[in-house]
């Protein structure tokens, strides 16, 4: 019992923090690895749990989609491409090695997630000055954001934030776009490595299902109080939380090793 309410109380938050500010993986990543999931396992977990937000973020932005619905294709097949070899990357790699990669890893998210809106900013500076790229540039272009999905469907935390930032650098203006580009490539991502997890059985589908249900309830809850909420506080909630926890992994994951 325990444990069902926790992952509920996991998704719940999770699910509201990703609908206001996002950062839900910072919760319930570490919730699934606290019931006793393994890292590897957890973390494709996670990516199920979270994809049912992305799909309902992305139709939700379905307007603004159709104005950008002849880039789309590109944009999906890349995205389909990265998905697929950074989820094989992830269940290639040892057990031990991904749980010693795990406070990196967040570390590397929370970071863009503090500093994800200066970057964003810094971007669009850039790409107003740089509206015409070169065929160099397209094709660099084309690389980020291959590797941004690539690490996606590795290790699903942060992979929004990044997101923007390509698309600010690819030029893209239009926040509501933006965010709706960004739902649908983590939803491409996240559903194609889902396909793989399953087919190699590493979602734990009962913490999952708990997990993903719970988000469904905070992401309804969220859409009724986003408007009295202060994205600003909430935001300061989710990047602490993201500190401690990461503090926490490095800790958990280096203590032993320098004691001995």
């Amino acid at each position: 019992m325990f444990e069902l309410l926790l992952l509920f109380s996991a998704g719940l938050l999770g699910g509201m923090v990703n609908s206001i500010a996002g950062g839900g993986s910072f919760i319930t990543f570490p919730a699934l690895m606290f019931v006793g999931i393994p890292p590897v396992s957890a973390n494709a977990t996670n990516t199920f749990a979270s994809c049912g937000g992305y799909l309902s973020g992305a139709y939700a932005f379905k307007d603004d989609l159709r104005l950008h619905k002849k880039e789309l294709p590109k944009l999906i097949f890349i995205a389909l491409l990265g998905g697929i070899l950074g989820a094989w990357l992830l269940l290639q790699i040892p057990e031990e090695a991904f749980r010693t990669s795990i406070p990196w890893l967040l570390l590397f998210a929370t970071l863009l997630f503090i500093f994800g809106g200066r970057i964003n900013a810094s971007l669009k500076k850039l790409s107003t000055r740089h509206r015409h790229a070169s065929a160099i540039g397209t094709v660099l272009l084309a690389i980020t954001l291959f590797g941004i999905c690539v690490y996606g469907g590795f290790f699903n935390a942060g992979q929004g934030i990044i997101t923007l930032s390509y698309l600010a650098l690819a030029g893209y203006t239009n926040i509501n776009a933006m965010n709706g580009i960004k739902l649908l490539l983590s939803t491409v991502v996240a559903l194609v490595a889902i396909v793989i997890f399953i087919y190699n059985d590493a979602i734990a589908w009962y913490e999952g299902l708990i997990v993903l249900t719970g988000a469904l309830v905070g992401g309804f809850i969220a859409a009724n109080l986003s408007k009295k909420l202060s994205q600003h506080h909430v935001r300061i909630f989710v990047i602490l939380a993201s500190i401690g926890i990461t503090i926490y992994f490095f800790i958990d994951t280096y203590a032993g090793t320098v004691l001995t």
